[in-house]
């Protein structure tokens, strides 16, 4: 049998967000930056590349380390990070690497033979005059390039626009020429920032970073990350560097804005900056997104979720799930890990991981996923410090026949998990729990109804607990 795709869809170990995704030779790649479960400030690793079977999106492969933060001249001690790249085949038929260093306002690029190897430093986007791009005089600060080759051209696509910040006017496009690296096509505007954006059709999710842009048949795709961060949104044009409409909201990482389950401003994620992009594989769309782990902004984990293009070119927004990869409900039996909750929350609603525009750690009232050990120990993640009114939710799954779950928890806590299907319903059975300091399995007897269901775990009474995973039997 096939593994089943889940969120996130890499280890729950692995840290990689700001997914850019390329289908080649049937297979999908992943390029994105590359946190640490335990970072201090974001995307502290190296760049690490991991593909899969467009028809098989559990059946994730690590492809190693194909770019290292010192391999760029300007960074031989490491002390700069690699922030968001995207990849695209030029007309040689190579893959070229676009990214920026965290503290210089540069777009770096680097190539190799094949989609996964060895990347080698290639050199810098610059003007005709050999000039780098966003070092002469006028530039803004280049940031998050996100490119697409058509032809001989390669369009880059950038910035970085804080709110009120009246010296970043938008999301830019900028067209290179066949060596991958010289300007053709000068920077011009194409998403608005916050105080350029009055009559745009832009308002309340402005421009604010992470430009992805994808074209299907004659219409160009820009998805980008707006002001409200926790937000991919899209507009949509027939040119590659004008024109483009904003048309709405692809996916947040708190599901804000979704209605059909729940209250459309209630926050059911500890939500954050997001960044990703879409890409069909096998006749359907996919999005790439990220969400926040471990209480701070600082260790993001990718996800997907299936979407729909309309025949007039809209994409209507998708819930965050646990089972995006999988195209379609999880089997409703057998054992799975915490830390696939798609929901997370309790009585204390936060709209963000941290604060708007910081990466605060999250304090003692909210439960968060986390994992033991160091960065990179192959251990599997679990959900902590669940108090009471702690929810954890799991969508969906096909379930047949369940009349048992068990749950595996530790802690000191004194009180009961409820099993629910809706995240406001009522309980269908409660699971007591007591202080434990090593996992231990505690299960109730109990009815869930055939069909597709989402479950709810919510923990009741004192203390903290943590919990591992449960089991439909």
């Amino acid at each position: 049998m096939k593994k089943q795709g889940l969120n996130p869809y890499l280890p729950s170990w692995e840290y990689i967000p700001d997914g850019e995704p390329y289908v080649f030779n049937d297979r999908v790649y992943v390029y994105g930056s590359h946190d640490r479960f335990n970072g201090h400030v974001f995307c502290l690793n190296d760049y690490a590349c991991w593909s899969a079977p467009v028809n098989d999106l559990g059946d994730w492969r690590y492809e190693g380390v194909i770019y290292t933060k010192t391999d760029d001249p300007l960074n031989p001690d490491g002390r700069m990070c690699l922030y968001a790249p995207d990849v695209t085949v030029g007309p040689d038929g190579r893959y070229y690497l676009y990214y920026v260093l965290d503290k210089v306002p540069v777009v770096s690029v680097a190539v190799c033979e094949t989609p996964a190897g060895k990347y080698e430093f290639y050199g810098y986007v610059r003007y005709a005059d050999g000039t780098r791009l966003g070092e002469r005089e006028g530039d803004e600060p280049q940031f998050d390039p996100g490119v697409l080759t058509v032809g001989k051209k390669t369009y880059l696509y950038t910035g970085f626009c804080a709110p009120k910040d009246k010296s970043r006017h938008g999301a830019m496009a900028t067209v290179l020429g066949e060596d991958m690296l010289t300007i053709v096509e000068e920077p011009v505007f194409v998403a608005p920032s916050e105080p350029y954006s009055t009559g745009s059709g832009f308002e309340g999710h402005e421009f604010f970073e992470a430009p992805s842009i994808r074209k299907k048949g004659d219409t160009y795709y820009l998805v980008y990350s707006s002001i409200v961060m926790h937000e991919l949104c899209y507009a949509t044009s027939k040119f590659p560097t004008k024109g483009f409409v904003y048309q709405g909201v692809i996916i947040s990482n708190n599901d804000l804005h979704i209605d059909s389950y729940k209250p459309a401003d209630k926050p059911m994620y500890y939500g954050g900056n997001n960044h990703g992009s879409i890409v069909e594989m096998n006749d359907r769309w996919f999005i790439f997104y990220h969400r926040h782990t471990n209480g701070t902004a600082f260790s993001r984990q990718g996800c997907i979720e299936p979407i729909v293009i309309r025949e007039d070119g809209t994409i209507p927004q998708v819930e965050m799930t646990s089972c995006g990869p999988n195209d379609g409900p999880l089997v409703g039996r057998g054992e799975y890990h915490a830390y696939l909750a798609c929901n997370l929350f309790c009585k204390d609603e936060e709209l963000y991981t941290g604060g708007f525009g910081s990466g605060a750690w999250m304090d003692s009232r909210f439960p968060k996923i986390t994992q033991e050990g160091r960065d990179g120990d192959e251990e599997i993640g679990y959900i902590a410090n669940m108090t009471d009114s702690a929810t954890a939710g799991f969508k969906y799954f096909d379930c047949q026949g369940i009349r048992k779950v068990t749950i595996k928890v530790r802690g000191y806590c004194q009180g009961n998990f409820e099993i629910k299907t809706a995240w406001d319903g009522p309980a269908l059975g409660k699971i007591p729990v007591n202080f434990t300091n090593i996992w231990t399995e505690y299960s109730t007897d109990l009815v869930i109804p055939d069909g597709i269901q989402a479950l709810y775990f919510t923990y009741t009474g004192s203390g903290s607990a943590d919990l591992a995973s449960f089991i439909l039997e």
